[in-house]
């Protein structure tokens, strides 16, 4: 295999290239996905992609067994040497690549030899909400096993290592409004005062208690209320809260206490308090033998050595709607090692663009190792 990824080098070289000097924001990726479209269309492939967003989907082979691999196309909208702009400070450019590369190798190879190979390339990961929109589009119904991959940063992989699983947190970011009568400051009983029902959310926030063993927070980041006039005590106000949490169940606890503090502390002051979801993503649900898949080709491409435990961070990704939405769904992801830094998101990010080819040959082992233990019956 590593002598089909040697003779691609050049064209995943100039694709990476390509897609790295002409990023696109959420939801904006259409020249992305017009770039991917025709790079597969030239090489034989046919694609399908959607009349009211960007992204596309890819099949190759037939039958009822089918592995997916899924890589996410959007840039950040960020700072850049004094500039805002989008930037791929999170690495993406590097997961198409990844993508595009493994469908070429398994070309060469004439994978799959029996069922069906699908390759979805996904937007608006950055909002968490491009992964429902393919599951609203049904990319997801005919997949048995899903596969992903996402560079790690220094902090937590040496270059050259990898691991068979993330496991991400869940994020929910909620905006909310207090609505109840402004005052005279000499004159409190007439009105509400947003200011002190902000404080006492935020103390109610911190009496939340929930399994200990699981990670998990609460807090305000940011109030807005009052203006120009010191004499009035506003009776409105804005606010966010950041909520993080490390399974989907306990999530789901969090919420239920934010919301049961909201109507009780409406109720005290006799105000209303409007709440709305403007982002969530899933925790992880990993799959053991999709895991056990994955880390098989991490010791066949890298090494034993290289292969390390997987990995359990705070930070959000949207791949974990598939099986949280499909849960059928067998899947993983692979986070790999590549001297990437400062950090992820950091605007001036950078790393070994050789990871990109150790990516390709462990993504690609895995799909082959996938259709081998079906082949077997090995998949239980």
């Amino acid at each position: 295999m590593k002598d089909y990824i040697q003779q691609l080098k050049s064209t995943i070289d100039s694709v990476f290239e390509h897609l790295h000097y002409h990023p696109e924001i959420s939801w904006m990726e259409y020249k992305t996905t017009e770039y991917i479209y025709r790079f597969l269309e030239d090489r034989g492939f046919s694609a399908d992609t959607f009349p009211d967003c960007p992204g596309l989907v890819t099949e190759i082979g037939s039958g009822d067994f089918c592995v997916a691999l899924r890589t996410d196309m959007d840039a950040l909208w960020q700072e850049v040497d004094g500039q805002f702009q989008a930037n791929h400070s999170c690495g993406h450019d590097a997961h198409m690549a990844m993508a595009l590369g493994t469908m070429l190798v398994l070309q060469e190879m004439n994978i799959p030899s029996f069922g069906k190979l699908k390759f979805i390339f996904q937007p608006a990961e950055e909002k968490g909400t491009g992964a429902l929109k393919m599951v609203e589009k049904n990319v997801l119904d005919d997949v048995d096993f899903l596969y992903g991959v996402h560079l790690r940063p220094i902090q937590e992989l040496e270059d050259g290592q990898a691991v068979p699983a993330i496991y991400h947190g869940s994020a929910k970011f909620l905006s909310g409004e207090i609505i109840g009568e402004d005052a005279h400051g000499a004159r409190p009983n007439l009105g509400q005062n947003a200011i002190e029902i902000g404080a006492s959310i935020i103390n109610e926030m911190k009496s939340i208690y929930l399994d200990p063993m699981v990670p998990y927070s609460a807090k305000m980041t940011k109030f807005h209320a009052g203006s120009e006039s010191g004499n009035i005590i506003p009776g409105k106000a804005s606010f966010s809260i950041d909520l993080r949490a490390q399974t989907n169940s306990i999530m789901n606890k969090l919420t239920e206490k934010i919301e049961a503090i909201m109507n009780s502390i409406a109720k005290l002051y006799g105000v209303d308090i409007m709440l709305e979801t403007k982002a969530f993503v899933a925790a992880a649900e990993v799959n053991n033998v999709a895991k056990r898949l994955m880390k098989k080709a991490i010791v066949e491409s890298l090494g034993e050595e290289q292969l390390k435990e997987p990995i359990v961070t705070s930070g959000g990704e949207d791949f974990h709607f598939y099986t949280l939405k499909n849960p059928n769904v067998k899947a993983t992801m692979l986070g790999l090692g590549c001297d990437l830094k400062p950090g992820l998101h950091h605007p001036n990010m950078t790393f070994n663009r050789n990871a990109i080819y150790a990516g390709i040959e462990i993504l690609a082992k895995t799909i082959l190792n996938t259709f081998d233990a079906y082949e077997k019956g090995e998949l239980a």
